[in-house]
């Protein structure tokens, strides 16, 4: 078993607020790392945790054995709202685990050779393979644009179309290689990390499933309760910060409408304004570097907006 190191552990069980009889969500189960956290808190409460990866959930498993008030629930975070109502925090750690990025045979790493695969459910009909092999050289540039943030994401594509078939990730990684001039190729950084990125959102849709969760996590929220969330790049923090940013502020319009002291409070409060991993825990772990943990209160309901 590779060992997966939580990120900001403290910083979330802090932003949660654990209640000793609440009912918790872990969006994220991976190695059950921060869902060991939260159930240490709780003496009566329980613990739903959801995860995409088979072997995730049997994993955590071993790891939470001890616990019996654990529902573990084989789904994307997103249909959450399916298993569960009424709930007094939700934890998401949108990071990928390290057994993922660190078993060449999963796909994910740009640093070990394994087939391309990176799908988080292996279930699914959809793997890098098929991306990288079978969309064409539009779709797959804009999939390295607006995913991968990369400047040379047709450059890439058009690379990716003429080496064609590619079986490996490290194949993937001289083809993409051969597609940057040197002056990219010389700076720090490996050069396939955004590329690898782009594709890995792509197979496993994670924006559609942050979207779709950011819109109806209110209707399972109890007044009181907490969403924490955890992000590893920008597109995923800019949407978790807009969507956060609104809900603890009051409509223009209403301010314009009503006279101020009828203008009542955000239905949710800002916990913080994004906090990152401290040094020291950086140093133990270089995943937490690109974190950003953000967290809110919800005030109360829609009855009462």
């Amino acid at each position: 078993m590779i060992k997966h190191v939580s990120v900001m552990p403290q910083k979330a069980i802090d932003l949660l607020k654990i209640k000793e009889d609440g009912v918790y969500v872990d969006g994220t189960l991976g190695r059950g790392g921060h869902s060991k956290l939260i159930l240490e808190r709780l003496k009566k409460g329980k613990l739903y945790c959801f995860d995409l990866d088979e072997e995730a959930i049997k994993e955590s498993k071993e790891v939470l054995k001890e616990y019996d008030n654990v529902i573990y629930i084989h789904d994307n975070y997103m249909n959450m709202n399916k298993y569960v109502d009424q709930v007094d925090g939700i934890l998401l750690d949108l990071g990928v685990s390290s057994p993922q990025f660190d078993e060449a045979v999963r796909g994910f790493s740009y640093r070990y050779d394994g087939p391309l695969d990176m799908r988080m459910d292996q279930s699914d009909e959809l793997s890098a393979y098929e991306v990288v092999n079978e969309y064409d050289e539009e779709r797959l540039a804009k999939v390295l644009y607006e995913y991968g943030e990369e400047k040379n994401a047709k450059r890439i594509a058009r690379k990716i179309v003429e080496e064609r078939p590619i079986e490996t990730t490290l194949q993937l990684v001289e083809v993409i290689k051969k597609a940057l001039p040197y002056k990219v190729l010389s700076k720090k950084g490996h050069p396939a990390k955004q590329s690898f990125q782009a594709i890995r959102i792509e197979v496993n849709h994670e924006l559609d499933s942050l979207k779709h969760f950011l819109d109806s996590f209110d209707q399972i929220l109890k007044v009181d309760g907490r969403v924490v969330i955890i992000t590893f790049h920008s597109l995923e923090d800019k949407m978790v910060k807009y969507c956060f940013r609104r809900l603890s502020s009051v409509d223009d319009d209403k301010r314009i409408a009503l006279r101020p002291e009828e203008v009542k409070q955000a239905p949710y409060e800002l916990l913080n304004h994004g906090d990152k991993a401290d040094k020291e825990e950086i140093e133990n772990n270089s995943r937490a570097k690109s974190a950003i943990i953000r967290g809110v209160r919800k005030r109360y309901g829609k009855d009462s907006y």
